[in-house]
């Protein structure tokens, strides 16, 4: 739970030095989670967070797969039918991004795909 969490912070961090607002973070839709909302020039994100300590055997983004993929659009369309901000949207693209932590020691490394799935293919 701990890395989890240290994990969304260097997240939000990393997200946020590259212009992005974090409009929420840990967002419950119902039984769902949505791990960073965040917003920028491009437009909403849906930025689902994988954290590991080195050593692994798997690398972290491998873990976000077509059900979880599915989940997160789920979550992201119930919350954008029921959020107050009305820009939320309506005139912006919506993202699905996926980042992947990896503690290593002393060292923490953030890879961050953009745009990382589309859910027309759902």
């Amino acid at each position: 739970m701990a890395l989890g969490r240290a994990g969304e912070d260097a997240v939000c961090e990393f997200l946020s030095r590259r212009g992005h607002s974090i409009i929420e973070r840990n967002c419950r839709v119902g039984h769902l989670e949505i791990d960073i909302i965040s917003l920028d020039k491009v437009g909403v994100h849906f930025v689902e967070v994988k954290t590991r300590m080195a050593p692994f055997t798997a690398r972290p983004e491998e873990n976000v797969d077509r059900t979880k993929q599915r989940r997160i659009v789920k979550a992201a369309m119930r919350y954008l039918a029921t959020s107050r901000d009305g820009r939320l949207g309506k005139d912006l693209e919506i993202l699905f991004d996926v980042a992947a932590v990896v503690f290593d020691g002393g060292e923490v490394r953030i890879d961050w795909f953009p745009q990382a799935y589309c859910p027309m293919y759902f």
